[in-house]
């Protein structure tokens, strides 16, 4: 699906990148994944119809934009993303604060 001129792949996605696992108001960000360049609403949906060798984004990497907002389209850097108290720094909308216990699956920690 292209949301804000980005394509996003998954299941069940709408046009703030909601997907059929994670769905929620807060839900609105798609996470471009090292491995395959692509984005994702979720690990979940990058399991089910992503590559098939998942890897995590590297600490010398987190100058690159790979988390997309939802909201607004804006490509925030992983820094910018990880210190952005979940809110879109462009347009404030709220991300979904619980993302942070899967960070270890998309980020170097």
């Amino acid at each position: 699906m292209l949301i804000h001129g980005h394509e996003i792949k998954g299941k069940g996605i709408d046009k703030e990148t909601r997907c059929l696992h994670y769905h929620s108001e807060i839900d609105r960000i798609a996470i471009k994944f090292y491995c395959c360049d692509t984005y994702f609403p979720c690990f979940s949906c990058h399991e089910e119809v992503g590559c098939t060798h998942p890897q995590v984004w590297p600490k010398n990497q987190f100058h690159q934009k790979a988390v997309l907002c939802g909201a607004c389209g804006y490509e925030l850097t992983i820094n910018e993303y990880l210190s952005c108290n979940s809110t879109c720094p462009t347009c404030k909308s709220a991300f979904n604060p619980g993302c942070n216990i899967h960070q270890h699956l998309y980020f170097e920690v």
